[in-house]
């Protein structure tokens, strides 16, 4: 970790900050507002404090390492290009016909040998400090509260090792990890997880199971904690791969556990799988809070770490965030093992106002009719591909799927109805929008065709249209069209939401000689200005089989937050806002460098 903070210093990528600021908020304000702009560094607190346990942390904390493309290359120690194309090439190796190729290749296959961790019997660099039983208290760590509504503090980069019953699989997860108080955490681990699976065999046996959570360390552990495995394959195998060097492990103090070796804080411990607890809420990376559910409790029975450790953290919410630079690098390396399912996949991206599972795009060579209406059906049944919600597939004709601009108008230019799919199948559980738990809706778009041959609308201006529309309901306060010159024009419409928005849309009927797609959204929090952050509450907040409304080439999308006028019987969450006083506060302090404009111009 020490490495790493002197690298992003040498690269004009860190901040220090010297200034007291408090675990409770100010910390994940600061870090939430600087990872947003162009130019955004990762930071280090060092007068770290907590008004409300009355306590001067002697840890420092660091944040947003993963803060920019530049950040991100540093910490793999190379372009994630490169890492893909060596899979790539592993991939695709054929047996050599030659002596210098045989060479070749086992040189290859002997690099191969770096990638398996090593077990250690002696301690490591994460042991040198020792608290147990009676000694152990979390509250001694400077755990991040970092939401105003959040249920409490959480540890939101944490590297979740476990293992299976019979000791012969390991996992490392990234789960966040609410502090219940100074010896038990609450483990949202979530259902289609490896942890999870694990956890239900130590059930089945009625035995604890072991867990510890490393904090710290070589950044790319953790990114390795959120890469989407197969299952039953060991993440830090990716390290090893990447690194070209052996993952070093020693083993935990009171658990059986492995974990790395220069990690700066171990955390460990037991859990009784008989025994779960409310946790929750949570602002989480979706931008909304998860709401609160019964998880699994670890009761820690050991806290260790070097003797001057590092507090690593992240804040999630609304994008971008620091998971966007770690989602690209996600992105980019697991493209060749995707392409082993979908062979004609060309490129794929996953913008992060789309929440990443929320929405995909993909370029592909289309090789018959139908191909794309498969592929859909391919990737809705890949690994973590299946929480995918909204699928857009384009030709390899196609523009660059980083150009959102010319993109947008390539697939604009090819929706008709019939190439629309919806179907249901499983979802993340954090999504709030399908109507039952981690299961909903799923929208399918194929845009592989040529352009699709309607004749094109008769637009007219903005104020126009809302003069027309406002003749028809007085719920709809304001109007912005966007891509007028495709095929399918778009109108924003806010709405303060008297009754279904099925009804809104069936009455607009009148208005489908003007434009295409109608997409509602609710007359407060939205700004129609704002298409970066329209897209994410459209992909927020929509199940495909109960929002998408189809009659004929008229198509519309309800884009609000739902209650029981859109037959929603669960609790919808708020959104995730800063403190209004914290902000200013720090503003005033000179600690956020952000103005009225930027603050709108993320929600924030």
């Amino acid at each position: 970790m020490k490495r790493v903070i002197e690298l992003l210093k040498e690269n004009d990528l860190l901040r220090v900050i010297d200034d007291e600021v408090d675990i409770d908020l100010e910390i994940a304000h600061i870090a939430y507002v600087e990872v947003k702009k162009d130019d955004s560094k990762a930071l280090l607190f060092t007068n770290v404090v907590s008004k409300r346990l009355n306590k001067k942390f002697d840890i420092p904390v660091l944040m947003n390492v993963f803060g920019s493309f530049k950040a991100t290359e540093l910490i793999f120690g190379k372009k994630p290009q490169d890492v893909a194309e060596f899979i790539e090439e592993l991939l695709h190796l054929k047996p050599p016909t030659g002596f210098a190729k045989k060479i070749e290749m086992f040189a290859k296959l002997f690099e191969l040998r770096k990638v398996f961790p090593k077990r250690s019997s002696k301690r490591g660099e994460c042991q040198e400090i020792t608290y147990k039983e009676n000694e152990v208290n979390l509250f001694d760590l400077p755990i991040l509260k970092t939401w105003p509504e959040d249920g409490g503090a959480f540890i939101t980069m944490g590297q979740v090792y476990t293992q299976s019953l019979d000791g012969t699989k390991q996992n490392l997860g990234m789960y966040r990890l609410q502090v219940y108080d100074k010896n038990r955490l609450g483990m949202h681990w979530q259902i289609h997880k490896d942890s999870a699976h694990f956890f239900h065999e130590y059930k089945k046996a009625d035995q604890k199971m072991p867990v510890s959570i490393a904090i710290g360390g070589d950044p790319l552990y953790i990114w390795c904690g959120q890469a989407p495995m197969p299952n039953g394959m060991f993440e830090l195998l990716l390290y090893g791969l990447i690194k070209e060097e052996n993952p070093l492990l020693v083993k935990s103090l009171t658990n059986p556990i492995y974990i790395p070796k220069d990690v700066d804080i171990v955390i460990e411990g037991w859990v009784d799988p008989k025994k779960l607890e409310i946790e929750g809420p949570f602002g989480d990376h979706t931008g909304y809070y998860t709401l609160k559910e019964p998880y699994p409790v670890m009761d820690v029975s050991c806290i260790t770490h070097k003797k001057e450790p590092v507090y690593q953290a992240t804040v999630v919410g609304k994008p971008p965030l620091e998971d966007k630079y770690m989602g690209w690098a996600t992105e980019r390396i697991f493209l060749p093992l995707l392409k082993t399912t979908a062979p004609d996949l060309i490129d794929y991206k996953m913008p992060e106002n789309g929440v990443f599972h929320n929405l995909i795009l993909a370029k592909m060579n289309v090789m018959y009719p139908g191909h794309a209406k498969q592929f859909m059906h391919a990737f809705w049944g890949v690994g973590q591909m299946s929480f995918v919600k909204h699928a857009i597939f384009v030709g390899n004709d196609a523009p660059e799927l980083e150009n959102y601009d010319e993109l947008s108008d390539y697939i604009l230019d090819r929706i008709s109805v019939e190439n629309i799919i919806i179907s249901e199948g499983v979802c993340d559980a954090l999504d709030h929008s399908s109507p039952t738990y981690a299961y909903g809706g799923k929208l399918g778009v194929d845009c592989t065709n040529d352009s699709v041959n309607f004749p094109q609308k008769n637009i007219i201006s903005d104020k126009e249209l809302f003069e027309k529309v406002s003749k028809i309901s007085k719920d709809i306060t304001e109007i912005k069209q966007y891509k007028t010159y495709t095929k399918t024009p778009i109108a924003i419409l806010k709405i303060k939401k008297t009754k279904p928005v099925y009804e809104f849309y069936k009455e607009l009927e009148a208005i489908k000689e003007h434009t295409k797609l109608l997409v509602f959204v609710d007359d407060e929090k939205n700004s129609i200005d704002n298409p970066y952050m329209l897209i994410w509450r459209v992909a927020n907040n929509i199940d495909a089989k109960r929002d998408i409304y189809l009659i004929e080439e008229f198509i519309g999308i309800n884009a609000t937050n739902k209650n029981k006028l859109d037959g929603y019987d669960r609790e919808w969450p708020g959104d995730t806002d800063c403190d209004k006083d914290i902000i200013k506060n720090l503003i005033d302090k000179k600690l956020i460098d952000a103005d009225k404009i930027f603050l709108e111009k993320f929600q924030i």
